[in-house]
């Protein structure tokens, strides 16, 4: 195993690395630039902060140098945040959308899984045509198009909960851009388990299991084990994406997390906050991707000599 883990990692490095040039290179040749506003600097004050931020320097040793301040783990300080360094900007925003995000995996994989699972086991019966429905309702309807019909509905309407702000992360706060962030991942996660439980009940192992007259909760789970290899996998980039939150969720909660930071540093041209939470959510893929690699590992161990 621990052979296995060392080479999924040597494996990460290259992908880290051009992750990180392509970043890099793309922010620097993009129209406008971190000092630039509507009412021109003078001169004089521009060269100073270019100077000061190393703007001035040739694109190649401005690479080199955030490489090296890469290495010591420091992501340099942000453009538009003045006074504040990328990595406090991560760390303010980083357990709002974490803890966001988590919940938000946490529903949706019970919920998805669950569902999927009773469809495949009562396949072409109401459940099953009523959750392929709810699925294809759910896939269809973006965030920024169920955000505010929540709101209206429960925050306007009902008047059960509130319509934005994190307020210390009460759970009246989170319920709502909870439920946005899940729905569409329960109908994606649902359809998913359903067809790959649906394929592995067919299979000649179960029939067999079957015809030995084993309970069908023995069977069910000896075939979940299989089935889940394609749902742990899509678990990965889907817990990277929800636990570095929502841009579009954040801002329409109002809630101050890594989303809002990358569009604000998008917006201002911040090459550094831009640059630090795309490495952020590289890294957390990488990671996750480790951990989903763990995980089908264990429930199928010929992957371990495959990978």
């Amino acid at each position: 195993m621990i052979r296995f883990i060392l080479r999924r990692l040597a494996q990460s490095v290259p992908t880290l690395f051009a992750v990180v040039a392509v970043n890099f290179f793309l922010m620097r040749l993009a129209p406008g630039g971190p000092f630039d506003l509507e009412r021109p600097l003078a001169p004089t004050a521009m060269e100073n902060l270019r100077r000061v931020y190393g703007l001035d320097q040739p694109l190649i040793v401005q690479f080199g140098s955030y490489l090296a301040a890469l290495a010591r783990g420091d992501l340099g300080p942000s453009f538009s945040f003045r006074d504040m360094s990328v990595l406090d900007l991560i760390a303010r925003g980083l357990p709002v959308s974490a803890t966001l995000g988590a919940l938000a995996l946490a529903l949706a994989a019970c919920l998805g899984i669950g569902l999927g699972t009773a469809a495949a086991l009562r396949r072409g019966g109401a459940l099953d045509r009523l959750l392929g429905l709810g699925a294809a309702l759910t896939l269809s309807l973006p965030s920024f198009v169920v955000a505010p019909l929540l709101q209206i509905v429960f925050g306007l309407s009902l008047r059960w909960l509130p319509l934005s702000g994190w307020e210390g992360g009460a759970p009246s706060h989170l319920i709502l851009p909870v439920v946005t962030l899940a729905l569409p991942q329960v109908g994606a996660l649902a359809r998913l388990t359903r067809a790959s439980l649906s394929e592995v009940l067919r299979t000649q192992p179960v029939r067999t299991m079957r015809s030995l007259g084993l309970p069908p909760s023995r069977i069910t789970r000896h075939a979940l084990r299989g089935a889940l290899l394609p749902v742990v996998a899509y678990l990965a980039p889907l817990a990277a994406a929800l636990l570095t939150g929502s841009v579009v969720v954040e801002t329409i909660f109002g809630l101050p997390g890594i989303g809002r930071y990358f569009v604000e540093g998008a917006l201002n041209r911040d090459y550094t906050l831009v640059m630090g939470t795309v490495l952020l959510v590289v890294a957390l893929v990488i990671v996750l991707n480790l951990i989903a690699d763990l995980a089908c590992a264990w429930l199928d161990p010929r992957l371990r000599n495959t990978a």
